[in-house]
């Protein structure tokens, strides 16, 4: 038994790196999603900080839409080349903000994707409506060449 313990080591980690990816996943960029709306994120820093800025597509509020600023931070632990990241938009044209949390994946094709949930926080006028103030959904992100 002593003899195989080398040989079921190599067999092991030959079998477990087969399923580890070896393309990185980079959050910097232009990235669209399926509703349309588009993000930009500056550079990630070293401790895995960045700041961008968000444009929806969509939104409740009869105001105009504008680009709204977003911040976060990316889970740096590297070899990991497939991050879980958060992120928080401060919307400038209305009284909400949207956290995100999801994950940086590279898929069969080697195309990026982004897949998040979120949830907006609307403001209300009391707590008696505080039941309608949060919405969640589900955006899935491709990088926008």
């Amino acid at each position: 038994m002593v003899q195989a313990t080398p040989f079921l080591l190599v067999l092991f980690l030959a079998l477990g790196a087969h399923g580890l990816s070896t393309e990185k996943c980079n959050l910097t960029g232009t990235w669209v999603n399926d509703l349309n709306s588009n993000m930009t994120i500056f550079n990630v820093s070293e401790k895995g900080d960045f700041t961008g800025i968000y444009h929806t597509a969509v939104s409740a509020t009869p105001k105009k839409i504008e680009e709204s600023p977003l911040l976060g931070p990316q889970h740096l632990p590297n070899p990991l080349s497939q991050p879980t990241f958060g992120f928080t938009v401060h919307w400038s044209f209305s009284d909400s903000i949207t956290v995100f949390t999801g994950q940086c994946f590279v898929d069969e094709d080697g195309k990026e994707v982004l897949k998040t949930m979120w949830l907006l926080r609307s403001r209300v006028e009391n707590i008696k409506s505080d039941w309608k103030a949060t919405r969640v959904g589900y955006n899935e992100f491709q990088r926008l060449k």
